[in-house]
């Protein structure tokens, strides 16, 4: 599952905006209503498979049932 996949199908109803930045020199950030969430210039790496989804937990609360099965 993608990262934006991650993030959207648990939090997208209640989320304002979602950034994802990619670019020069391996730049890779994200960030949640503006706030800094992530960012590879600072810690060096990219996020591990659900790190963002957990600092956005801390956030957000839980993942929302919003979807159908």
């Amino acid at each position: 599952m993608s990262l934006a996949t991650e993030i959207l199908v648990r939090w997208a109803p209640i989320m304002r905006t979602v950034e994802i930045r990619s670019g020069e020199k391996g730049r890779f950030e994200i960030s949640l209503d503006g706030k800094p969430v992530f960012s590879k210039a600072s810690s060096g790496r990219f996020p591990e498979p659900g790190e963002v989804a957990r600092t956005f937990e801390k956030s957000l609360g839980p993942p929302l049932e919003w979807r159908e099965s």
